[in-house]
This record gives structure tokens, C-alpha cells and sequence, in this order.
């Protein structure tokens, strides 16, 4: 396959097209449904799918890299292209995606020298080792190779960040030398003062935004006259946020209707066509005036759902489609299986207190750090300390707090401090020689803005009645291998507990996991950590792929840390409410 650019048009072998794409996370879901996905993209109608690509999630650690089940890139645009679909990829290095960190590793901010995102020197060795070792799994697969990718993307709506030109050049000249030779692209926000300082000379440019198509193209039309015209990012949906007061979503007819006419004008890939799942402690967050955590489902409103049913702006979008295709399409694919695997009861529990030195070893620190400091990324970290005399209602105090902290006195929680408070404090009264545990969670680093940067845990100096309290003992808890928790059929001491169950299964399928009697905290399956919850909404239950599930025996472990509510059991229903 031969593509290229030519004027206001693209090329490819020989003929102009329309690219009519829909976005799609690899890392967001499961590999064994990606084919599922591709063929209901062509019974509706696209040509090309497009997707991001995670750096934190492929290089975890500083060096090591990963490329294996839902990271294996090349196998998901080698399925794409066994489909029939033309491929679009978006490497970042910053891809935001309301993902942790917009896709960049938490370890890279443990360098004082660190700026993200401009031609900071130590920014530029680590970003410029990712893409190298990115660019080897996909640079066989490009279109001038072969392959089905016809483009890629510099940067990531840089022009809502910064202006650091020189960065935006070295990062296209990085890609030219690293032996990517299709075309490139920027995509931005649709002012002018956004396109002039997120373009870069060579590449193409492209707008985000979710309706409203001739208004959004004015500045484009004024600056880029013989460009093609392409929505890079058409917003079908939105994400959520815990505590918003519902799920948000938009109209299908109105969105069929954008798609129209941005396809009277040009190109356009669909944000999102499947949303997936923020599995893990993925999920990243906004933070402006407040900090906004997103849920663990993505959602979206997308085209397809979370787990890949056909919704009514499928088949709206259906209908749009076909009077820019010229060809019969595909009849639509079935939803897959779903089951209500019922009651399960969680009969063994197990305090995190008395599993502090199982799950981690302590670290003595004169007084407490951000997370990062100890070489921690994600999860929870608790800090421990003896105190040295009585107090009587004094203010533990948190000059920055990243970003949920319940303090405990021995096993007895005394208050919980949220980064969205007013006052980052807490009144304590406790006895010579008793324990001050002190456990943050990390729920999402920043994504977008200028506050990404913020680190996690105690990040600032801690105060005890307006003094610092020295001689702590800090707890990583990554939560990444619970095997050696011991556990009981004993009532928990503490309500920061792990709770245990069983259940047996003869048939794997697509379930929903609900929660009614929990309040906050993550859910194992199987060894699989399936995402957080929160009780506070909008989100109300998780989804578990069938992929996750096996025939017989199956187990889930479920962390609360703030105590449950009624009957300890979960329950599986073959339904989501996201509300």
C-alpha cells in the first residue's frame, strides 16, 4: 500500500479517500477481543482504526520494556490489518488519554532535573529511548514497509501546554531518525493560538473537538488553506470522574449528525469507537481548582460499549456511513456472551496492618516523602511512626497530600484527609508509645495541565501540632502480589482490610462485578486487579472480562480500606450501571 499527501487530499495507491477511522486502546483491552472489535469497525462502515500508545505502561521500569499480551502492538495492528483496516498510531511521547501521568512513567519525575514535555535534556534521553524501542515493534509494519500504518502523531495537543518549538522539532527530526518515513501529524485544539504553538514544520495538522465543524475550522481554514481537513480526535463521549453526579453521555442523532458533515469536509477518527477499561491503577485525572480522579471505566459513550456491545450511535453512525462508502458492508457482528454469576461470599478477611511486613519492607525515613522518593509509583503507601508523649486533640497537619490519607492511632482510624478539602488536617488525641499510621492511596496522577508534576503521598512537609515529628518507618504498597497475605475467618480489627472469596464457574463469559456493601478500594481476579471503585459514584460496577475468568475454581480478592457496610459478598449480574 502506497499513501500519501497531496494538497488538501489523500493518496492512497493512486486514489483519493476518505480516512473514517475510530479510536481504539490496545492497553485497554483485551487482545483475545481486538479481532471482535476490528470487524464490527468494518460493518459500520471505517477504513482505519487509530491508537495511543502507553510509555508507562511499556517501560515500567527504567529500561525494561514489555510488549507481550494487551502491550503487544504489533500483534494488534497485525489484526487490524488481517480485518481489512488501515492504522494510525499515536506514540507520544505524551499522549494524555486520561491515562496515569498522560502515558508517561511515574519514575521519570524522580530526577531533580526532570521538565516534562520540552527540550529538557534528561527528557529528551528518556523519551528518545522509549520510542526507539516502540519504533521497532511497529517500523516493519508501515505502510512504506508493507505494513497497514499509515501515519503517525508528534506530541499530543501540545498547543494547550506549552510553546517550546525547539522540542516539537527535535521530536519530528527523533521520529525522521528513528526510521519512521510516513507522514506525520499534530492535533490540537481548535484556536488559533493552539495550532500556532502545537504545530511543527513538516508535519500536517489536525483538530480535536466534538462538534460544531465549520465554527471549529475557521482558524485551521485561515491558517492551513491547502491542508487536508481532518478531525483527529471527533469526542463521541466523555469521561467520568468519581464523584460526578452521573454518567456522561451525548446524543446519537447528534453526533450522526457532526460525523456528516465533518465527512462533507474532510477526514475524521472517532474518540473513542470502544472506550475500554482503566484496569489496575491506570486511570489518571484532572486537576485545575480541584482534583478529579477518573473512574475505572472508560466508557466513554463511545461508539462501542466498554465491553464491545453495539449501542444505538453505532447504528446511527451505520446509516451516516454508508452514503460515503461504495461499497455493501458487513453484516454486524454479535455482542458477546454475558453471564450472572450470582452471590459470592467473601468468608476470609485479613487487616493490612498485620500484612504490612508480607506486603513490603519498611524504609526509615527522618520524616515522611512523597511516594516517588522511595522508588514507588502506584498503589498505597503507609507511614508509620512510636510517638513520644501524650496528645490531647492536636492537628495533624499535611502541607500537600497525594491524594487520600487515613490516619490511624494503633488499629483505630482517626480521620481521613482528601486533597480537595479545605484544610489539610486532622485532630488526634493519643497516648506515649502508641502508632500513628499514616495510609495514602495514589488514585491518578494528572494527565493534562500544568499540575501533572504533582507527586504522590506526603509530598510536603507533615506537622503535629505545628512540629515535625521525626523517625519513620515507610511502607510501599505497590499491591501488585498479595499472595502472602495470611487470612482468617476472624472479624478485622481495622477497616482497611483484604476480603477473600471463591466461586465456581462452568461457563466463562463477560460479567459485571457490584460492590453494594463496599465503600472504596480495588478488586482482584484471579491475580488480575480489575480496577478500582468507590462507592460515592457515578460508576457502580466494574466490568470483568471473560478472558480474566476459568472454568472451575475461581478467586477474587477485594481491598476496602475504608470499612464495609452490610453483608460482606459481591455479586455478579450480566448488566453494567455506569448512572
Amino acid at each position: 500500500m502506497k499513501f500519501e499527501i497531496s494538497g488538501k487530499n489523500f493518496i492512497c495507491d493512486g486514489k483519493e479517500i476518505k480516512i473514517i477511522s475510530g479510536a481504539v486502546h490496545y492497553f485497554r483491552n483485551m487482545p483475545c477481543c481486538w479481532s471482535d472489535i476490528f470487524k464490527k469497525m468494518k460493518a459500520m462502515g471505517l477504513n482505519c482504526v487509530e491508537t495511543y500508545c502507553a510509555w508507562n505502561m511499556h517501560e515500567k521500569q527504567p529500561g525494561k520494556f514489555c510488549f507481550e499480551g494487551n502491550l503487544d502492538i504489533a500483534k494488534f495492528i497485525k489484526t487490524a490489518a488481517d480485518e481489512g483496516l488501515m492504522v494510525i498510531v499515536r506514540p507520544g511521547p505524551y499522549i494524555c488519554a486520561e491515562w496515569e501521568f498522560g502515558g508517561l512513567p511515574w519514575w521519570i519525575q524522580t530526577d531533580e532535573n526532570m521538565e516534562i514535555r520540552c527540550s529538557n535534556p534528561v527528557y529528551i534521553k528518556h523519551f528518545e529511548n522509549y520510542l526507539s524501542h516502540l519504533f521497532d515493534e511497529i517500523r516493519p509494519l508501515l505502510c512504506t514497509n508493507g505494513g497497514p500504518i499509515i501515519m503517525l502523531q508528534c506530541e499530543n495537543e501540545y498547543g494547550y501546554y506549552g510553546d517550546d518549538k525547539k522540542y516539537l522539532s527535535y521530536l519530528y527530526d527523533c521520529y525522521r531518525r528513528l526510521g519512521i518515513d510516513v507522514p506525520l501529524f499534530t492535533s490540537d485544539g481548535t484556536s488559533k493560538e493552539n495550532l500556532l504553538d502545537g504545530c511543527i514544520d513538516g508535519c500536517f495538522t489536525t483538530l480535536n473537538f466534538g462538534s460544531r465543524v465549520e465554527e471549529n475550522f475557521k482558524a485551521h481554514d485561515e491558517l492551513y488553506p491547502d491542508s487536508p481537513k481532518m478531525c483527529m480526535e471527533m469526542w463521541d463521549g466523555w469521561f467520568d470522574a468519581w464523584g460526578d453526579k452521573e454518567h456522561h453521555t451525548t446524543s446519537a442523532e447528534a453526533y450522526a449528525k457532526t460525523v456528516d458533515d465533518m465527512l462533507k469536509r474532510g477526514s475524521l477518527n472517532m474518540y473513542m469507537f470502544i472506550g475500554g477499561t482503566n484496569f489496575g491503577f491506570t486511570s489518571g485525572a484532572n486537576h485545575y481548582e480541584k482534583f478529579a480522579p477518573d473512574v475505572t471505566s472508560y466508557d466513554y459513550d463511545a461508539v462501542l460499549s466498554e465491553c464491545g456491545d453495539i449501542t444505538p450511535k453505532y447504528l446511527a453512525l451505520r446509516e451516516v456511513i454508508k452514503k460515503y462508502t461504495n461499497k455493501e458492508l458487513p453484516d454486524i457482528p454479535e455482542n458477546r456472551k454475558k453471564k450472572a454469576y450470582g452471590k459470592v461470599m467473601l468468608t476470609e478477611s485479613s487487616g493490612i496492618f498485620e500484612n504490612l511486613d508480607t506486603l513490603s519492607s519498611p524504609i526509615f525515613s527522618n520524616v515522611p516523602k512523597c511516594m516517588e522518593s522511595y522508588g514507588h509509583g502506584y498503589g498505597y503507601i503507609a507511614y508509620r511512626t512510636r510517638l513520644n508523649r501524650d496528645y490531647n486533640n492536636t492537628d495533624l497537619y499535611f502541607e500537600s497530600i497525594g491524594d487520600r490519607a487515613q490516619i490511624y492511632i494503633n488499629q483505630t482510624l482517626v480521620g481521613i484527609v482528601y486533597i480537595n478539602d479545605n484544610e489539610l488536617k486532622v485532630s488526634l488525641s493519643a497516648k506515649e508509645g502508641d502508632i500513628l499510621t499514616i495510609l495514602c492511596e495514589n488514585m491518578g496522577r494528572a494527565n493534562f495541565g500544568p499540575k501533572m508534576m504533582r507527586k504522590k503521598g506526603i509530598a510536603g512537609r507533615c506537622l503535629l501540632g505545628g512540629k515535625i515529628h521525626f523517625n519513620w518507618d515507610v511502607y510501599p504498597l505497590p499491591m501488585d502480589d498479595l499472595n502472602g497475605i495470611k487470612y482468617s475467618e476472624s472479624t478485622p480489627k481495622e477497616p482497611s482490610c483484604f476480603y477473600r472469596g471463591h466461586f465456581n464457574i462452568d461457563e466463562v463469559a463477560d460479567t459485571f462485578l457490584y460492590l453494594d456493601n463496599f465503600k472504596k478500594g480495588f478488586i482482584i481476579i484471579n491475580g488480575f486487579n480489575i480496577g478500582r471503585y468507590w462507592e460515592i459514584g457515578p460508576q457502580k460496577s466494574l466490568y470483568v472480562p471473560a478472558s480474566i475468568l476459568k472454568e472451575g475454581k475461581n478467586e477474587i480478592v477485594v481491598f476496602e480500606s475504608d470499612g464495609i457496610k452490610g453483608d460482606c459478598y459481591v455479586e455478579f449480574l450480566d448488566y453494567p450501571t455506569l448512572q
